[in-house]
């Protein structure tokens, strides 16, 4: 049984994950978190085979949350969920030790999939978004000025 902790702050939305994944017989939500704060606090505290993060948070954003917990417990596999559908979001989140990122716009049944691929230990991004990293790597695609920011470069960007 996959034990999952669903961290979003819409009620609404983590109502909707929760009833999605546990129609799945081999998944259940173990706990749900409200903030970044809450999502830390809670992770430590359980025993979690998936975290379900959303990249907007209060208190604490989710790449600040996800860079903290894969300093605490590499091995957590920690699934991305964001209302942004830009590229940008998802290659931060990737570089910050992502195991997969999805838009809140994914099908259901990607959302199933992308959390059992990431429990096993694989990686999970969607088709369009496996393309754009592929021009990426490739030289292909021009990179926007803000993705070759480091991290800290980035943070010290979006206080400006």
């Amino acid at each position: 049984m996959l034990r999952i902790l669903i961290a979003d702050d819409h009620p609404v939305f983590r109502r909707g994950l929760k009833d999605l994944i546990q129609e799945s017989p081999d998944m259940v939500v173990a706990d749900e978190a409200a903030n970044g704060r809450e999502a830390l606090a809670k992770a430590r505290k359980g025993d979690f085979d998936v975290v379900l993060l959303d990249i907007t948070m209060p208190y604490q954003n989710g790449v600040d949350v996800l860079s903290q917990l894969k300093h605490e417990m590499p091995a957590l596999p920690v699934l991305m969920l964001s209302m942004h559908p830009e590229q940008q979001y998802a290659v931060r989140a990737l570089r910050a030790g992502a195991s997969g990122y999805l838009t809140k716009e994914s099908a259901p049944k990607e959302l199933v999939t992308a959390i059992r691929k990431v429990s096993e230990g694989g990686k999970y991004v969607s088709a369009a978004l496996a393309e754009h990293l592929a021009s990426i790597v490739q030289g292909d695609d021009e990179a926007l000025p803000h993705e070759t920011l480091s991290r800290r470069e980035y943070q010290v960007m979006c206080l400006i």
